[in-house]
């Protein structure tokens, strides 16, 4: 059986599913789009040290920063690791709140081009000239049921929808199922949800301890070892904005207000996308304990 544990960012999935992946004595795979990337960790929130050594997780640091990804690449690796779990154990849980890659999960994508790097440059070399509301626009034109989907304006599915547009001349949507999303039967999905101020509250700490632990020291390590801050990698929140202090254009303080509101507006995003998908099985978060959640899905197992 397959375990889908999602929510937006700050919920709690990451106790959920150690404890969850104690009881059924499996693995988990991290449905994120950053925590795949090596030296990325704070900011990421990627589980401890200490909780990788608790339980077997996958997609946790296997690529450079300098590498390319995506929701298809992600599809593929869990294809792979989904098998290589389920010889060991009865169930694989997946937990994370990247949209596109949990939509991957539950409704596979087809088959579609590699990026193509002469489009990638063109298409960078617009931004910086024209804006990215300006490819944005041409999206919309192209493919508006993939620019009203879109999880914000994202820069780097903005690029890659209109790269596979100028391969094929299809818009990246058409590659897409047109099935209704649904999971099969051997997938059930649960969601943690939170009174909506108290998520934000949950941000807000969430960011202030990654400050402590020393995202700053991250961020810099990370620069000073030649990395390039455009990396698809560092377009990442949190990231973006102590660059920005580094580089002295904001105080640390406005860095850190900066993170946290943009930390909120994604949350506020992946809420919107969960709330397309009527078959996630909610779980509140604010009224049961860690314990009582894990019950409820061990029991919804048993059905």
């Amino acid at each position: 059986m397959r375990i889908i544990l999602l929510g937006p960012t700050a919920a709690g999935k990451t106790e959920l599913s150690l404890q969850l992946a104690e009881e059924l004595n499996t693995a988990i795979v991290s449905a994120d789009s950053r925590q795949c990337y090596k030296h990325i960790n704070i900011g990421t929130a990627k589980p401890s040290a200490e909780e990788l050594e608790r339980i077997h997780h996958y997609n946790i640091s296997v690529l450079d920063l300098d590498e390319e990804d995506s929701a298809m690449h992600f599809q593929k690796r869990a294809e792979r690791w989904e098998k290589e779990i389920l010889k060991e154990s009865a169930h694989v849980i997946y937990a994370g709140g990247s949209t596109l890659h949990l939509q991957s999960l539950i409704q596979p994508f087809n088959e579609m081009p590699e990026s193509d790097e002469e489009n990638i440059k063109e298409l960078e070399g617009r931004i910086e000239s024209e804006g990215l509301e300006s490819l944005f626009s041409m999206l919309k034109e192209v493919d508006p049921d993939y620019a009203d989907k879109m999880d914000g304006m994202n820069r780097q599915r903005i690029i890659r929808a209109l790269d596979v547009w100028m391969q094929t001349g299809k818009p990246f949507s058409s590659f897409h199922s047109n099935d209704e999303i649904r999971p099969d039967i051997n997938t059930i999905v649960f969601g943690l949800k939170w009174p909506r101020q108290k998520l934000y509250d949950r941000i807000n700490q969430r960011v202030d301890q990654m400050i402590e632990q020393g995202l700053v020291g991250e961020v810099q390590s990370i620069l000073d070892a030649g990395h390039s801050k455009e990396l698809q990698s560092l377009n990442t929140v949190g990231y973006k904005e102590i660059i920005q202090y580094l580089e002295e254009e904001w105080t640390l303080d406005k860095a850190v207000e900066k993170i946290k509101t943009s930390t909120r507006r994604y949350a506020k995003r992946q809420i919107t996308w969960f709330k397309r998908w009527e078959f996630i099985e909610w779980l509140e978060a604010d009224e049961l304990n860690v314990d009582e959640m894990r019950d409820r899905v061990k029991s919804r197992l048993k059905e």
